[in-house]
């Protein structure tokens, strides 16, 4: 080999090692950019605790899914979350069994805050602080004072058939939502007010979207008329993802 090939054999070979130096530094920048924004987005970010106080994203729904069958550890993201809840024992008896359910305190449902389980409860808490109390800020310029539901617990089959799939409420694993009300006592219900276009049925789409982000089924008056008068919203393990209809 010439002096002259050599010194263009080593240019080239220099010239791969810089592009391929220039490419690994390229993906280093791109890999710490991109842990940056998942420290910054935990919501988004599969390997960080499930903390309820944390803005939803894309990962928070599996999150709150995975403590579907694990009661124990989702009560232990509320503590961590520092929600405040009463833990309480199993009852019920075959498809209408409880598993160890949980009652939020100081949560503003009306009539009460009825006992679900500990996934719907979790849930719960996210939709309220991060969805329905930002968007009645932003829409009315005052939070809600208190949400009505329609229920929890119902042993009872799918719309009330006598035989077919049991319906999530069986097991208190859902809650229908029916109408909120604001702090200067303005009531805003889907009934009366879905189908209007104004305000208030911008605020119940917004609550019914934010919904769609932690629970695995939503379905509203969208859906069909039996769920004209409410939100139903429950954690049913579905394979193939959330419903939000």
């Amino acid at each position: 080999m010439t002096e002259r090939r050599w010194k263009i054999s080593r240019r080239i070979g220099k010239l791969r090692w810089d592009r391929r130096f220039i490419s690994l530094l390229i993906l280093a920048a791109v890999a710490l950019a991109t842990w940056s924004w998942l420290r910054d987005n935990p919501g988004s970010n599969p390997w960080a605790p499930l903390d309820l106080r944390d803005e939803p994203g894309w990962a928070t729904e599996r999150k709150i899914r995975a403590l579907r069958d694990d009661p124990a550890q989702c009560r232990a993201v509320l503590e961590r979350s520092e929600v405040a809840f009463t833990a309480l024992p199993s009852a019920g008896e075959g498809p209408c069994r409880r598993q160890n359910p949980t009652r939020l305190q100081g949560y503003p449902l009306s009539p009460d805050t009825p006992p679900t389980s500990c996934a719907v409860a979790a849930a719960m808490e996210i939709w309220l602080e991060q969805g329905v109390q930002p968007a009645a800020r932003e829409i009315y310029g005052q939070g809600i004072a208190r949400i009505e539901h329609l229920g929890a617990y119902s042993c009872r089959r799918l719309y009330g058939a006598d035989t077919g799939p049991w319906s999530e409420h069986a097991t208190a694993n859902a809650i229908d939502i029916s109408a909120f009300v604001l702090e200067d006592g303005s009531r805003i219900s889907l009934l009366g007010n879905w189908n209007d276009e104004d305000d208030d049925a911008r605020f119940l789409r917004k609550a019914r979207d934010a919904a769609c982000e932690v629970f695995g089924t939503v379905l509203s008056p969208d859906y069909n008329a039996a769920h004209r008068d409410h939100f139903h919203f429950d954690q049913q393990a579905r394979g193939f993802g959330g419903v939000c209809r």
